[in-house]
């Protein structure tokens, strides 16, 4: 087995240059012929769904209105630059997708997608969706979003994934932009509010990858991919589940510090950071060699509940003010 690419990381006095991580070999799958639902595949739905949630907050959140239409036009631009991003991602990892259990079924290293063809796939839905954006709201939206793109698939995808044990917390920056971009759709530009949005985000993805990480890594480690867990250990990876937790948990209820959400968004996203915390207690109190993974796993799972109810609330609040706007109430 060859090792990955040397780096000059330093993580408990072990640079990871010395760790011999595997590489997948290049064998490539008989392709089968494809189905519209494999190229739908391609574009990570379950993932597109949160960006689709929270893309449609930052429209709704942001300061002004914009034409229904082309505000519909606009999250459909960014839900398919993040469907791009994912299939860019998919064709670039065929090789380590093929050996994790979680990932081995998808189209290409399933063999009903050739990787040329996602490819191309991905790159004109790129394309497409930043042109689309740029005509239904503004161009500065649209640069934001091919940056966004671009960010994904080759800052993170092609180099922090595989060569730094930060690649989720620098990479996780990616998904987080939807809101900004959103945001950017509306009024040309951005602010603290969008910020806040990309933040809480931004914070989430850590502790809810490395929750994952905690109970995946021979996943990871048969791939190569230098997650916290297999460079740094298991107890250091709780250390920091907890340590961004911590963060987390205010950082969600600023939405009505700030004056853009309700009080009563600012209760309920406080009791739910408190049970994230709490949860993220339970993971740091785990025992090192831990297989069944209990609290890692219960921690994840609501880790998306939390983001999804955050992000829905402000989602129904937006639609209720627009409403009453509308009427004048």
């Amino acid at each position: 087995m060859s090792a990955i690419r040397p780096v000059d990381r330093i993580v408990k006095g072990i640079p990871l240059s010395a760790i011999d991580f595997p590489v997948a070999s290049e064998a490539r799958p008989v392709i089968s012929l494809a189905e519209p639902g494999d190229y739908f595949a391609l574009l990570k739905p379950r993932v597109m769904s949160l960006v689709v949630l929270t893309a449609a907050t930052g429209l709704l959140a942001a300061p002004g209105t914009l034409n229904p239409v082309l505000a519909f036009v606009s999250l459909l631009a960014i839900a398919l630059g993040a469907g791009a991003s994912g299939a860019l991602n998919m064709w670039y990892d065929r090789d380590i997708d093929r050996i994790m259990t979680r990932t081995a079924k998808r189209p290409i290293p399933a063999g009903r997608i050739a990787p040329e063809n996602a490819l191309a796939f991905g790159m004109a839905l790129s394309i497409f969706s930043v042109m689309l954006l740029g005509l239904a709201a503004n161009w500065f939206a649209a640069g934001f979003l091919a940056f966004t793109i671009a960010f994904y698939a080759v800052f993170y995808t092609m180099w922090l994934k595989r060569s730094t044990v930060q690649n989720i917390v620098i990479g996780g920056a990616a998904g987080s932009f939807p809101p900004m971009v959103a945001w950017a759709a509306v009024t040309g530009g951005v602010s603290w509010e969008g910020f806040v949005l990309f933040l809480i985000i931004f914070l989430w993805t850590p502790p809810h990858f490395w929750a994952l990480a905690l109970f995946k890594m021979k996943d990871y480690g048969a791939a190569g991919i230098p997650m916290l867990p297999n460079v740094a250990g298991e107890r250091s990876t709780r250390r920091h589940i907890f340590a961004y937790s911590l963060i987390l948990a205010p950082v969600g209820v600023l939405p009505y510090a700030l004056g853009f959400a309700s009080p009563v968004y600012g209760v309920a996203s406080a009791l739910f950071g408190l049970n994230f915390l709490r949860l993220a207690f339970d993971v740091l109190r785990m025992r090192d060699g831990d297989e069944a993974m209990v609290p890692a796993k219960k921690l994840f799972a609501f880790s998306i509940f939390y983001l999804f109810v955050l992000f829905a609330w402000l989602l129904v609040e937006g639609v209720l003010s627009h409403v009453w706007g509308s009427y004048g109430v």
